[in-house]
């Protein structure tokens, strides 16, 4: 069995598909771009595989010599069409409560732009302590231990690889790209149908 340390409780989180159901207003910047330079994008099929940096994804559209261009400026126009169109996930709110309630802090620790990172959590409410942006995968790791988060809860197998270079207890949630199955293989040290169940592992983790 698994022990937090006897330091205070942080726990971070992942934004797309976590904490945020971030695929409408995606799919709409994804559309305004493929209007703005001409470029084909098949949206509905982008927002399919949300997780890794940005321009990842692009790579699967633009030649590589206008990635960087289209990077710059899809997180221009991201603030016009997605922050608006972009909801919480379930149980979002009441997860960043039950941790708060049993006197924790809240990280946020994505591969988003953090600017857009924080739009997304000022609107919505959301109000983590702190918002890392720009980080994927195993390069989570560093802000999971310099803010000394003892869990980290994501959707996709990256999410699991951050925790576990981090030395956290890897929370998986079943509500982004990756099945359960890929998530336990992965090395998650839990796996959850979404955040509504949270609260109550959170409650048997730190009494067990």
């Amino acid at each position: 069995m698994f022990h937090m340390p006897s330091i205070p409780l942080t726990v971070g989180f992942d934004l797309d598909m976590t904490l945020i159901d971030s695929r409408p207003g995606i799919r709409s910047v994804y559309l305004a771009l493929a209007r703005e330079t001409g470029i084909p994008i098949d949206a509905d099929l982008a927002v399919t595989r949300l997780g890794p940096p940005l321009e990842v994804e692009l790579a699967n559209w633009f030649p590589a010599e206008r990635i960087a261009e289209a990077a710059d400026r899809y997180r221009t126009m991201y603030r016009d069409y997605a922050i608006a169109e972009t909801p919480a996930m379930p149980g979002a709110r009441e997860a960043i409560a039950a941790v708060r309630e049993r006197g924790g802090r809240v990280i946020v620790v994505t591969a988003k732009y953090a600017p857009n990172a924080e739009r997304h959590v000022a609107h919505l409410g959301l109000g983590p302590d702190v918002v890392i942006g720009s980080l994927w995968a195993e390069g989570k790791a560093a802000a999971l231990r310099d803010h000394a988060a003892g869990v980290y809860v994501g959707d996709h197998v990256g999410d699991v690889r951050g925790a576990v270079t981090a030395g956290a207890y890897s929370v998986a949630v079943a509500t982004g790209p990756c099945s359960a199955d890929e998530l336990r293989r992965e090395g998650a040290d839990v796996v959850l149908p979404d955040l509504t169940d949270f609260p109550a592992w959170l409650d048997g983790h730190l009494a067990g």
